[in-house]
């Protein structure tokens, strides 16, 4: 039974679907073993169904991993790695159940090489951005969903 958006409350969504990284929702699937637990997103969860994805551990990538960014198009490891295969297998699983479930919202790790909307780390391991989104962001919108930064809720 899908659940739809059905009010506000104190600027808030109420009985929504909503899809968001697993880290958010306090899960330790980050790449060194943590989580970027958000107050907003656990607030969130407690008035809506929400729907906990790690593109990483979904494509099949071990949780600690060696930190990844997007170098000339592939997902590559700090230590030189191809890992585009993995990421994008997580992100086509995200796809999969955003289309299934319809959510009216996705919220998203900012800076991620997989969930970043707005930026992502430019691929040179230095901590600069790129102002493009990662690899389960992009393949999201460009199917048509909305996605935000967890950093703009």
């Amino acid at each position: 039974m899908k659940i739809m958006c059905q009010s506000m409350q104190e600027h808030r969504p109420v009985n929504c679907v909503i899809v968001v990284s697993a880290c958010l929702a306090g899960e330790n699937c980050k790449y060194n073993g943590g989580n970027n637990r958000n107050e907003k997103v656990i607030q969130l969860m407690s008035d809506n169904k929400v729907i906990p994805v790690c593109p990483e551990q979904m494509g099949g990538l071990p949780t600690p991993r060696v930190p990844s960014e997007i170098v000339n198009g592939i997902v590559t490891t700090k230590d030189g790695r191809n890992v585009d295969r993995e990421f994008r297998a997580g992100a086509a699983k995200c796809l999969e159940i955003a289309l299934r479930e319809q959510p009216e919202l996705i919220i998203l790790q900012s800076r991620s090489p997989s969930c970043g909307v707005k930026q992502r780390y430019d691929g040179t391991f230095s901590g600069k951005l790129a102002d493009k989104p990662g690899v389960t962001a992009e393949l999201l919108m460009k199917n048509g969903f909305t996605c935000i930064d967890a950093e703009d809720m």
